[in-house]
């Protein structure tokens, strides 16, 4: 784990602003859900966060990531799903910015919602669409400093290293001279084969499939799924320190085991609420920086937090048993 200490809730929420929510169903076959993100309590479309997207790898149906990789502007908060629901999650999350914005569409140009996913199907029912209009809004107005990992929300019928996984979170907290700044990562975890999980450099993949191969049908070697990783953060950076700054969350992925398989798709998206961007310009805007050479504790604390989010989202998600009788062990039973 990084030398760097965690914020008071250890969570993406440590950056001050910063919320979550979440809607979970769970019913029988039925297990999936929505988490959402409010990167700040203000209007996102009037005051954008500056942001970034690092693709590791492109396998995924993501909404929005291509206008925030051009401009390098966050307008909308960030809402998690399962992979068929993209479509319904980007329209509810429209409709919940015409409401407070009268001008997208009319005096100004549209909006540029930002959808994630990771695909569910093994445990959930995922061709039944199950994800409304409404699961979507009530996430989204439900978001709170406090919020629950493991299988929940977004993360209900996720699978990380063919064990549960789900939503997990953690902070860092840097320093610079006499200020102490904070590093907060949330991930969505769907990826990885069994016999390559590493908890914390301890190899526990290959024990685990020994110990559990009899008992349970795992696909022991594709390395298909997803992780979608959130950095959010106080640090004044531009754009283009946030892009490196996602790039390390390469590493701390790379660091619980995964090969970033054909199959996997791979987004890690940061964001800033130091730097924020009104929509209407008429003059040249002053963006703060963080210096350069001081920022390898930026990436060392966005590493560290990205693992121990991965491995958080594994320890508080319970056994799930799903459709058609599909199962995924919880890590922490099998510790």
């Amino acid at each position: 784990m990084s030398e760097l200490v965690s914020g008071q809730l250890n969570s993406i929420a440590d950056v001050k602003g910063v919320t979550v929510g979440h809607i979970t169903l769970d019913d029988g076959s039925i297990q999936t859900g929505v988490t959402a993100i409010l990167p700040h309590q203000g209007n996102l479309f009037q005051n954008k966060c500056v942001a970034a997207v690092e693709i590791i790898n492109g396998f995924g149906k993501s909404v929005g990531l291509m206008q925030i990789q051009e401009l390098g502007q966050l307008e909308t908060p960030i809402v998690l799903t399962n992979t068929l629901s993209v479509g319904v999650a980007s329209d509810a999350l429209i409709k919940y910015m015409l409401k407070d914005n009268a001008d997208i569409g009319t005096d100004t140009g549209t909006v540029n919602p930002l959808v994630m996913e990771c695909n569910d199907g093994y445990l959930n029912d995922i061709r039944g669409q199950h994800i409304k209009t409404h699961h979507i809004l009530a996430a989204l107005k439900n978001t709170n400093i406090e919020f629950k990992q493991g299988a929940v929300g977004a993360g209900r019928g996720m699978s990380a290293y063919k064990l549960k996984g789900g939503i997990g979170s953690s902070s860092r907290l840097v320093p610079l001279n006499s200020d102490i700044f904070t590093i907060g990562a949330l991930v969505m975890t769907n990826m990885g084969r069994l016999r390559d999980f590493i908890m914390y450099g301890n190899k526990l993949g290959g024990k685990l499939k020994q110990q559990i191969y009899n008992n349970v049908s795992i696909d022991a070697e594709a390395d298909k799924g997803s992780i979608i990783m959130i950095l959010a953060t106080d640090l004044p950076m531009d754009a283009r320190q946030l892009k490196r700054l996602a790039k390390r969350a390469t590493i701390g992925l790379a660091k619980t085991g995964s090969q970033l398989g054909n199959g996997s798709g791979d987004i890690c998206l940061a964001f800033s609420t130091a730097n924020q961007m009104a929509h209407y310009q008429d003059k040249i805007e002053t963006v703060k920086r963080f210096p350069e050479d001081k920022i390898d504790n930026a990436f060392d604390a966005a590493i560290g937090a990205i693992e121990e989010a991965i491995i958080n989202s594994m320890l508080n998600a319970k056994t799930l048993s799903g459709r058609q009788g599909n199962k995924r062990l919880g890590l922490k039973s099998l510790l």
